[in-house]
């Protein structure tokens, strides 16, 4: 097994602004629970992301209103409702900064050491996140963070991202959308929040969509990468491979359908690592997105993990 580099960072578990919400903070410790049970791993503390690495994704007006959010929360207990789902409590505008940063050390650990997979534990998730708005759990868009910070290193001219997580990433595809330099690949159920990622829609040359039913399973989950996303990627060929990591397709999760095992995550951290290794130089860091049923997100994070450090 190949030594797996853990970002996270306690703070992250700070966003609660609602009791009762399925993006709970014992989600992290479940994580970190399946992480600790790994031969070999390095745990680092997440730094902040800065203002710059979020402008790279987000509009001005956006970060700045987050900002007054996180000065109003300062003042208030009470939490604000930025989407009808999502909202900013005390302590949730820097979890959020922590996430995204967190994605974009990840990218420079693979960097440095493409031997050594990168996994920022982190919460809030981002996948839904867009440029100019809050939505679905979402805050920052971690993952798009993390590929624009790539993208300005010398070493990295191409970057996938690799959606597994039950629900479509919207803000990702949107982001990216019509890029040369990004191609995102994600599988997800349909129908489902948010309501795209149809693969007949096609958006851009540069995103590949492939919609699962409800009460698909490992045979159909494992089909859709194989015949429609693998391929895409193999051509792309690109220097490094990012993962949006949601553990919600798992069969125990109360929030979707999907009937996937915790060998599924193994497989497909594996498949992609295998990528990784034939295109860029091993190059591959990952970050939390959904997964809301505790027991069945530490055990797949544990797969997803030995999946990605299984040597060849």
């Amino acid at each position: 097994m190949t030594e797996l580099l853990v970002i996270s960072h306690p703070d992250c578990g700070l966003h609660d602004p609602v009791p009762g919400h399925p993006e709970r903070p014992a989600r992290l410790k479940a994580v970190l629970d399946g992480i600790a049970q790994l031969d070999s791993f390095e745990a680092v503390s997440a730094m902040a992301a800065s203002r710059d690495q979020l402008l790279n994704v987000h509009q001005t007006a956006y970060v700045d209103r987050l900002d007054r959010v996180e000065r109003e929360n300062l003042e208030s207990k009470s939490a604000i409702a930025l989407d009808a789902d999502t909202h900013a409590g005390r302590g949730s505008i820097q979890a959020a900064r922590l996430a995204a940063g967190a994605a974009c050390q990840a990218v420079e650990g693979a960097i440095q050491h493409p031997e050594h997979p990168a996994f920022a534990v982190v919460r809030p998730p981002g996948h839904h996140a867009e440029s100019d708005r809050a939505m679905g759990f979402c805050l920052f868009n971690s993952i798009a963070a993390a590929a624009e910070h790539a993208l300005t290193k010398a070493a990295i001219r191409r970057v996938a991202i690799c959606d597994f997580d039950v629900h479509h990433g919207n803000g990702t595809e949107s982001i990216f959308a019509g890029r040369r330099d990004v191609l995102f690949a994600s599988s997800h159920q349909i129908p489902l929040y948010p309501g795209t990622g149809a693969p007949h829609r096609k958006t851009a040359s540069n995103v590949h969509n492939v919609g699962l039913p409800p009460d698909s399973g490992s045979n159909e989950f494992r089909a859709a990468w194989e015949s429609h996303l693998f391929d895409p990627l193999d051509r792309f060929a690109p220097d490094l491979i990012l993962i949006s990591a949601g553990f919600d397709a798992h069969w125990r999760d109360p929030l979707a359908q999907l009937n996937l095992k915790d060998e599924d995550f193994f497989w497909i951290g594996h498949q992609l690592k295998t990528l990784a290794d034939t295109h860029a130089r091993g190059r591959l860091a990952a970050s939390l997105e959904g997964g809301y049923d505790l027991h069945a997100l530490t055990e797949s994070a544990l797969a997803f993990a030995e999946g990605i450090t299984l040597a060849h």
